[in-house]
């Protein structure tokens, strides 16, 4: 134990009041470390502090520091706050690290956070804030170490302490003999506050007042030497010494000393800085001393100001060595953007660590600073130095920020005219460190471009490109726990620019980069872009921030990606799509309907069109959708959840363009309900292709507040099928900062929910076969999780269920987020569909298109809205064309079939049969020329087919158009048109008659009658 001061005599050892041997006037009294652990009576560990002496004691600046049971090194530690002061008797509560189990501390005066060993451990209390070297104690005022600990400095440790037991100074902490097993008890812990009754020892021993050290920072100009006089006092003592603590950097050294005259006086040390310091901030330190042998330590900075180029304020890292600096500066004026300007040193340093531009932040305007700026001025200016960090709450961004000028003056126009070469960048190629070296330089960056998102166009006139193609979500194509995800996740940041506008104004007028379509889409392209490199967000707050580009003249876009009005051909005699209609609200945020009712209100929050105009302009949007995609069930998510009010307002407006009667409402669920949220999951259908087929049904299990939505359907040829409408739970919200629905970094928020959800969907499939009566499933709707996520994967990994989507191309996509395309929109059935669904893509249509051309007239300065199906939601519609037909087989002998009502596959067989399609698309099937002389008696020329791929290989036949090369021909009766096949055609073979078709002329008959 350091002492402070030896006592003019001691108390009588007879006396009933404490003893006092030599020690410290501060005291640590209580230590506890099992807080929270299993048993435990408290939930934290703690350090109780006690003022044995007989004055108050400031002990603000000391700090509580702690070791293992074995250790020497004392980084863990926690600061007392400036001005704390001790009165007599008074004790002072930490709390340090806390656990599920034990109760409540009492108020604690201090919280930290170490997290003490249970039963040994060290605890030191060191009257500076410096962590302590085990080898010097310099500072030490006491300490105890409990349990089975080594390396203490007061003699024997205490006796180990447990879940319910703490080591207390005895006496209530005046006992302080040096000895920490003499001095303290194992007890129950009772920790004491500063409010506790204070505790004032008798006999107390007198303060050793600490020196008082007065080191004020200093400022210095560059290329001058400079001197400064830290001082020191000791209230009760002499200052007589000083030295230097730790590493001073070159160019900094200690002068003349004048130590104390006498107790109280004041001690200086000059320090002296040569004149070959450079510019930066340069931290020192001294350790001063007295006659009891009881240091003090201070630290101050020297700011060292004046010229500085501009690499030289840049520096090699990612934060410059002149943060908060003043400096002088000069560089030719490269780009003049909204608020502010870039600069770039005109022959820069041949150093390709450091960076030769950098932005002047000036807030307004720059011509209202400098009438006179344009690109080309040499320009010089003196300001301060900042990194700004675009979102101090985004990682990436806080880590990597901007070095900037601001608060610019002392503007000094040397030349004009001047031009930089800009610097050649090849995102796939960058130098080792990326960009950073690039900053607020004039670059070309090499094309070609590729546009990867547009969200932010019209809101802040951001587009983000891609070198060497599209980006890709990296769930959607690996596994969300491979490596290969992260993998691509770094591949697609680090090949991403931004395309800035220029301006910092948000919905900015004219919207920029919009083609004279309106528009410019994910996956168009530009060539090289030259302009000056800068960093900044590339969404909002919580999402990527990149480096940008802010180009000396606009690129001009080639519509790489173009529009397709036509949905993709996905074949089959069905096609089931679904359709995320964006929350499609037939009740508005300003209180009126779409039938012109006022004063009403959502049954939960309204969402969607702000008033009558915008709800007309979205509904049209998706009509023109849903009517070209013409699908016979149509699945749709985000529509109102007010019955099927929103549901009955859509499909009217559907008939009103393709006819009355068109569509129907699948009714809402008679089991279970449509959940509890503003936004509900629908189904729409053709009544006159299909029939219901049961009862409509939604999932009851409580992880669902969009609950999925089924129904059974039956073809005119009675083949059945069952559509699953769902909507998962969103990626987006108030994200939980801890377990399974906390962001990943790949799978978004609300992961552990959704995984749930599709445990739930998945079960709830037999439910749905049963009700519908087939074992086919279609399971359309918005997952919430792209191709390779843990959700999806849930339902698909066993084969149960089958991403029929996959099987046709795995990359497509339906939204873009980030930047990044994927497939939040599953097209997804039981296995017994596979082979009868014969296509499965997407139409995009909505995805690839910026926000700004919405129906939406809030928030923009410019209506840049069409009225067309582009842009009618964010998340581009699925449709699956599905192969049910009913397949009839003839005997041998002379058959008469009858197909159905709806589409039929007729296969005759051998001998004369008479067939009748009855209705529907129907395929008339022959395989071989035994099979010939057959009649069909209501055959449809362009509808129905005769399907003569196998009769002709069976026959010999190779011909890319059997008709055109006479293998197949047509001749006219007063039965009706012959079809025949002649194997050699022009030879001496005679033609085999296959089939007459009745009341048909061979006039009628082309090529889209046969399917060779």
């Amino acid at each position: 134990m350091m002492k402070l001061k030896t006592l003019v005599s001691l108390i009588a050892a007879g006396l009933a009041a404490p003893v006092f041997a030599a020690g410290s006037n501060v005291v640590i009294s209580q230590v506890y470390g099992a807080g929270g652990n299993g048993g435990a009576t408290l939930n934290a560990d703690y350090v109780e502090l006690f003022n044995r002496s007989n004055a108050n004691v400031t002990i603000g600046g000391w700090s509580v520091q702690y070791a293992s049971s074995a250790g020497t090194t004392w980084t863990n530690k926690v600061n007392i706050p400036a001005g704390v002061v001790l009165l007599p008797g008074q004790y002072y509560l930490i709390g340090m690290a806390t656990g599920a189990n034990g109760a409540a501390l009492p108020t604690v005066d201090l919280t930290g956070t170490i997290a003490m060993a249970a039963n040994s451990g060290k605890v030191a209390l060191v009257t500076s804030t410096t962590a302590m070297n085990d080898a010097t104690r310099v500072g030490l005022l006491d300490m105890v170490a409990y349990g089975a600990s080594t390396g203490g400095s007061e003699g024997a440790p205490t006796a180990q302490i447990g879940t319910t037991t703490a080591a207390l100074r005895q006496q209530g902490g005046c006992k302080d003999t040096d000895v920490n097993a003499s001095d303290f008890d194992v007890l129950a812990p009772t920790p004491r506050n500063a409010a506790s009754a204070k505790n004032v020892c008798a006999g107390s021993p007198p303060v050793n007042q600490p020196i008082v050290a007065a080191c004020p920072d200093g400022v210095a100009t560059r290329g001058t030497a400079a001197l400064f006089t830290p001082t020191a006092t000791d209230p009760d003592g002499i200052v007589n010494s000083v030295a230097q603590e730790g590493n001073w950097p070159a160019g900094f050294s200690l002068g003349s000393f004048t130590a104390a005259a006498g107790t109280g006086g004041t001690a200086s040390q000059q320090v002296s800085m040569s004149n070959a310091v450079g510019l930066g901030t340069y931290t020192l330190g001294l350790r001063w001393n007295n006659a009891d042998n009881l240091p003090v330590s201070c630290s101050f900075k020297v700011s060292v100001s004046g010229e500085a180029t501009i690499p030289e304020i840049q520096g090699s890292g990612q934060f410059s060595p002149l943060k908060d600096m003043t400096v002088t500066t000069r560089g030719i004026v490269t780009k003049i953007i909204s608020n502010g300007f870039y600069l770039q040193d005109r022959l820069g340093d041949n150093d390709p660590t450091t960076s030769d531009g950098i932005f002047v932040f000036t807030s307004v305007a720059p011509a209202s600073l400098l009438p006179t700026i344009a690109a080309g001025q040499d320009l010089k200016l003196t300001a301060k130095v900042a990194e700004y960090a675009a979102a101090p709450s985004n990682p990436y961004s806080s880590s990597r920020p901007l070095t900037e000028l601001t608060a610019p003056a002392g503007f000094q126009t040397l030349g004009e005219g001047y031009q930089i070469q800009p610097v050649e960048i090849d995102l796939l190629n960058q130098p080792e460190g990326g960009l950073e070296r690039y900053e607020g330089m004039l670059v070309t960056v090499r094309g070609p471009l590729t546009v990867t998102q547009n969200a932010y166009l019209g809101s802040y006139g951001l587009l983000s490109l891609a070198a060497g193609g599209r980006t890709l979500n990296p769930t959607n194509v690996h596994r969300w726990d491979d490596q290969a995800a992260k993998d691509l996740l770094a591949d697609n940041l680090a090949r991403t620019i931004l395309l800035d506008d220029g301006s910092s104004a948000t919905n900015p007028n004219p919207t920029p980069y919009l083609a004279a379509d309106k528009t410019v889409r994910s996956g168009d392209t530009t060539g090289d872009i030259t302009g000056v490199l800068d960093f900044g967000l590339a969404s909002t707050s919580d999402g990527f921030a990149m480096y940008k580009i802010h180009p000396l003249t606009a690129p001009e876009f080639e519509r790489s990606n173009p529009r397709s009005e036509t949905p993709p051909a996905v074949g089959g005699n069905l096609r089931v799509a679904s359709a995320n209609v964006l929350n499609f609200f037939t009740t508005f945020t300003n209180g009126q309907t779409a039938d012109g009712l006022t004063g009403q209100t959502c049954q939960v929050a309204c969402r969607g069109a702000n008033n009558l105009t915008e709800f007309q302009r979205q509904r049209s949007k998706i009509v023109k959708a849903l009517a070209a995609m013409n699908a016979d069930v149509v699945g749709l998510m985000e529509i109102q959840n007010n019955g099927n009010t929103a549901v009955l307002n859509l499909v009217g407006a559907l008939n009103d363009v393709l006819g009355q009667g068109t569509y129907a409402a699948v009714p809402s669920p008679s089991v279970g309900t449509t959940g509890t949220d503003a936004i509900r999951v629908a189904m729409i259908y053709k009544p006159g292709k299909l029939t219901l087929q049961g009862r409509s049904i939604a999932d009851t299990a409580g992880i669902h507040n969009r609950p999925p939505f089924a129904q059974g359907f039956q073809a005119l040829n009675g083949e059945r099928f069952a559509v699953m409408v769902n909507h998962m739970k969103s990626k987006g919200g108030s994200c939980p900062s801890t377990g399974g629905d906390a962001d990943d970094g790949l799978q978004g928020c609300f992961n552990a929910t959704r995984v749930q959800q599709a445990l739930a969907t998945k079960a709830f499939v037999s439910t749905v076969q049963s009700e519908a009566g087939t074992p086919n499933v279609i399971l359309i709707g918005d997952f919430n999780s792209y191709a390779k996520e843990q959700p999806i994967i849930t339902m698909t990994s066993d084969g149960g269920i089958v991403d029929q989507v996959d099987l046709f191309d795995a990359k497509d996509y339906s939204y873009v987020f980030d930047g990044f395309a994927g497939r939040l929109d599953h097209g997804l059935s039981t296995p017994s569909l596979t082979g009868k669904i014969v296509g499965a893509t997407s139409w995009h249509i909505n995805a690839d298109e910026p926000e700004v051309i919405d129906y939406n007239l809030d928030g923009k300065s410019v209506d840049n809205f069409v009225d067309n199906m582009f842009r009618a939601s964010d998340h581009d519609p699925l449709l699956l064309g599905l192969n049910l037909v009913k397949t009839l087989t003839g005997t041998s002998g002379r058959d008469t079939i009858v197909g159905t009502a709806g589409d039929d596959v007729i296969e005759g067989g051998m001998g004369a049969d008479t067939l009748t399609g009855n209705g529907g698309r129907n395929q008339f099937v022959y395989n071989n020329l035994l099979e010939g002389g057959d009649t069909i008696t209501d055959f449809k020329p362009g509808t129905d087919l005769l399907v003569f791929t196998k009769l002709l290989q069976s026959a010999g036949v190779v011909s890319a158009d059997p008709l055109a090369s006479g293998h197949v021909t047509c001749t006219d009766s007063s039965a009706g048109a012959v079809i025949g096949v002649d194997t050699d055609a022009a030879g001496p073979l005679k033609t085999r008659p296959m089939v007459s078709l009745k009341a048909v002329t061979c006039a009628n008959v082309k090529a889209n009658s046969f399917k060779f």
